[in-house]
């Protein structure tokens, strides 16, 4: 028999820095625990401290390089931070790599940094599922900052600005077509630019590419769906050059973020992007609670009901649809 969980006593440890405490409960959360309702329960009240920085880019940008960088920035200015590094499953075993803890064994020992990685276990959009009960448990164990790695997909990459406050979107000179990453979208989602490896050669070139971009997009096109739009004339999105590996650029990173921070307070962005979050997860937790309910046997035996009569023709999908969702609601 399993032994049972202290929830209480897991949190208070959590709070009061305890790794390991830590590192449980965002084990509850990736394992989709029976006690992880009440481990929100107790957690959200503590939560909504902390500045989240999403990191995205395509692969071999040097987001971990970035993301270390950061940390030890962040550390100087006497700052706790925690980091979700989210890496790619493997399609065949499922399994991942989970490597940024390698990568930033400089960081292991700080007791003021929390690393986490995460395998996405095929989640679209270069996240994992749980990454927002993630953070919560990061913003209530006291990080002050959470920097938030994607796994580096680039085009389907832009879930990480409905996550974080600020989004941090980087390029490298030599990755390939500029334009080509525009039309991807990604570059729609930035909230600062970091034009990483800028010791390389086409570093100017890149700059200037981008600024060329930022000059012919709307004013009036989202960023993302958390953007307040009335608002985005307001913020002129910089961007910096960094080799993050040597920390040139790093200072200037922080104090853009910082820029944006005070933006976001001053324009009443933050609360907005914060709850167009709480919103998207509501909804994805309320989803995800329908599908189980259609997968036990009477919600099978409702859905296949319903299939073979729209199979006959007497019935259409979408009424069949509401029929089904009326019965799920209301069995």
């Amino acid at each position: 028999m399993a032994r049972a969980i202290d929830v209480p006593g897991l949190v208070e440890r959590a709070r009061s820095g305890e790794p390991r405490a830590v590192a449980r409960l965002i084990s509850l959360v990736e394992d989709a625990s029976p006690e992880l309702r009440e481990v929100m329960a107790a957690l959200n009240p503590l939560a909504g401290n902390a500045q989240i920085i999403g990191l995205t880019g395509a692969p071999g940008v040097g987001k971990s390089s970035a993301t270390s960088a950061l940390v030890t920035a962040f550390r100087e200015r006497g700052r706790t931070a925690g980091v979700l590094a989210i890496d790619p499953s493997s399609p065949f075993t499922g399994g991942a790599l989970l490597g940024d803890r390698v990568r930033m064994q400089e960081h292991a020992t700080d007791p003021g940094v929390f690393i986490r990685s995460m395998a996405s276990r095929g989640h679209l959009g270069g996240l994992s599922w749980a990454t927002p009960q993630a953070i919560r448990v990061l913003d209530a164990a006291g990080c002050e900052v959470i920097l938030v790695e994607t796994v580096g997909v680039g085009q389907a990459e832009v879930e990480i600005a409905s996550l974080a406050d600020t989004t941090i979107v980087l390029v490298a000179p030599g990755m390939g077509d500029s334009i080509q990453a525009a039309k991807a979208g990604i570059l729609e989602i930035a909230d600062v630019f970091v034009v990483n490896k800028a010791d390389r050669d086409g570093a100017e070139q890149t700059v200037r590419d981008l600024r060329s971009m930022q000059s012919l997009a709307p004013a009036t096109t989202p960023r993302s769906p958390s953007l307040d739009e009335a608002a985005l004339d307001d913020w002129r999105v910089p961007i910096v050059s960094t080799v993050a590996v040597q920390g040139e650029g790093i200072g200037q990173v922080v104090e853009a973020l910082d820029e944006h921070r005070a933006w976001l307070g001053t324009t009443g962005a933050l609360r907005r992007r914060r709850l167009a979050r709480a919103r998207a997860e509501i909804t994805a937790i309320a989803v995800t609670a329908l599908r189980e309910r259609m997968a036990d046997p009477r919600g099978n035996q409702n859905l296949d009901a319903l299939a073979e009569q729209v199979v006959k023709g007497a019935c259409d999908p979408y009424a069949a649809a509401d029929r089904l969702v009326a019965e799920v609601i209301s069995p």
